[in-house]
């Protein structure tokens, strides 16, 4: 078992990891950190890196709040323009179209806490991937664990150094190549051969 948090279709970092572990745990009774991976990712477009932001509400009070409690801002169509955002980004790739009727299902559904899309799109991944989808959540916060703790994945600033190997991207001939994406990216270029890939270079 590995400790995770919840991320929105998190980064390469983060499933290089979970392809190692038979079972999931996530941390959910941490204190939500803006600027995560746990209400955003980036994609590639046409213009670079592209970020994907999910609108959460922040609490009036000064008191932190947990990520499980974590609402989303659904005043704006977020959902409408992530989906966009995929579509005119990745299109064309070689595996998009092998996906998109499946990833439609999360932008179409009506969300209230930010956990359960990070969880859907956990489970999205998993079956893609075709990894065990078997995880748990943790009952209170877990202060430290002697080993398999990639909790620091989900900060943008605490990624690992050694990242998976260059792998063609859609636009890497106008902007080089983009490291550690979201695993949509490697999963629309490469299909089926994805985990093979996360395999080989972890």
């Amino acid at each position: 078992m590995a400790l995770f948090i919840p991320t929105y279709f998190g980064p390469i970092s983060q499933y290089s990891e979970i392809i190692n572990t038979d079972e999931v745990l996530f941390e959910v009774h941490d204190n939500f950190q803006k600027q995560s991976f746990r209400n955003r990712c980036y994609i590639f477009n046409t213009n670079g890196k592209q970020l994907l932001n999910i609108p959460v509400k922040h609490p009036s009070s000064s008191s932190r709040k947990q990520t499980k409690d974590t609402l989303v801002e659904n005043a704006t169509h977020w959902q409408d323009q992530h989906f966009k955002s995929l579509k005119t980004a990745y299109r064309n790739s070689p595996f998009f179209e092998f996906y998109v009727d499946d990833l439609a299902n999360i932008f179409e559904k009506k969300y209230t806490y930010l956990q359960d899309i990070n969880i859907d799109t956990f489970l999205f991944v998993s079956e893609a991937l075709q990894i065990s989808s078997n995880f748990k959540k943790t009952s209170s916060y877990t202060k430290v664990l002697e080993s398999n703790d990639f909790r620091n994945l989900a900060a943008i600033k605490m990624q690992p150094k050694n990242l998976v190997k260059p792998y063609i991207q859609m636009f890497d001939d106008k902007h080089g190549f983009l490291p550690n994406l979201s695993i949509l990216d490697l999963l629309f270029m490469e299909g089926p051969n994805a985990i093979s890939f996360l395999e080989k270079n972890v």
